[in-house]
């Protein structure tokens, strides 16, 4: 996925993301037009969101739009077959822990699957309650880095729904609703394949009132840049995230010095007064978005090492100068 910055547009910053985007792609037709209400009833977002989504699709391109509907053009023809993906919903097992599940087949896609923990972390950032990858090799459906195969009715059905092939991945999403279950696989599957190739503005991205999974991306970014140093984020109007060792510790975080830099729009270089990180030195940077501050995010020195007796022992030395 490519980002560009967008400048001059005013109103609501829209709300969608590549889920909305695939599920607009698949939904549409070369040839049968379909108006944008039920069109966007189909992607789960709202009209203004889908206003911005079709003037992405145009400007790629992929969609013509008329005053008897949108429909895909040639090329979207072509973007659509590239980016299908067979979904199907399949009875709940014990491989997952919500009441509905959706799987999604990805095609000769074994050699980008690590752990499987990527496609569950993408899944819950969507919205789900977590996602089971699986790959085929020599015939068999198996977890990752394992050479057991699952469950013969876990297997059988899979097999009922798919024809599965080797290098074929079979990510499972499971959420409370059919729905976010398919969100939740088909946003795994995406991730796997390194995303959609659309470009999209920052502020498709972040909004004043972005959750704390909206902002999860981002967050953890930065937590790579940085080395693994403790990352804070939080938009303008909603709790954030609070991410250590490479995992969310909190996900209803907000801090003083956060809400100081959102109030008053500048980087703030101190040590915290209060909160886990107190006595620590943090700097924290606001993000702004055609002039508005939109969200915040910090990083905290924390350079530390366990000692014997198990505590953390901080070491300030090279911490951010003020």
């Amino acid at each position: 996925m490519f980002v560009s910055m967008r400048k001059g547009q005013g109103g609501p910053i829209p709300k969608f993301n590549d889920y909305n985007l695939w599920k607009a792609i698949i939904s549409l037709d070369e040839f049968v037009p379909v108006g944008r209400k039920k069109l966007a009833t189909a992607c789960g977002v709202g009209e203004g969101s889908m206003r911005t989504m079709l003037r992405m699709l145009e400007e790629e391109e992929l969609v013509s739009i008329s005053k008897n509907g949108i429909r895909l053009t040639e090329k979207g023809a072509e973007y659509r077959n590239i980016m299908y993906m067979e979904t199907r919903p399949i009875p709940k097992s014990s491989l997952t822990i919500g009441e509905h599940d959706c799987a999604v087949k990805v095609p000769f896609a074994t050699k980008r699957v690590f752990y499987g923990c990527e496609e569950r972390d993408a899944a819950i950032m969507a919205g789900a309650l977590g996602a089971t990858t699986l790959i085929c090799i020599n015939g068999t459906l198996r977890f990752p880095g394992s050479d057991f195969p699952v469950a013969w009715d876990i297997d059988s059905a899979i097999r009922g729904q798919f024809k599965v092939k080797n290098e074929d991945v079979v990510i499972i999403g499971t959420a409370k609703t059919p729905e976010m279950a398919e969100r939740g696989a088909v946003t795994a599957a995406i991730s796997l394949m390194g995303g959609l190739p659309l470009r999209r503005s920052l502020g498709d991205m972040l909004r004043t009132d972005s959750t704390a999974n909206e902002v999860l991306s981002l967050a953890f970014a930065i937590h790579e840049l940085v080395g693994g140093l403790p990352v804070c984020a939080k938009s303008r109007d909603n709790l954030g995230i609070r991410i250590e060792n490479g995992a969310v510790v909190d996900n209803a975080y907000t801090g003083d010095i956060l809400e100081e830099v959102l109030r008053e729009n500048t980087t703030v270089r101190r040590v915290a007064e209060t909160g886990p990180y107190k006595g620590v030195r943090v700097i924290v940077t606001p993000v702004e978005i055609d002039g508005k501050v939109v969200a915040a995010i910090g990083v905290v020195d924390i350079r530390c090492a366990v000692g014997e007796d198990g505590y953390l022992r901080l070491d300030l030395d090279h911490s951010f100068s003020k």
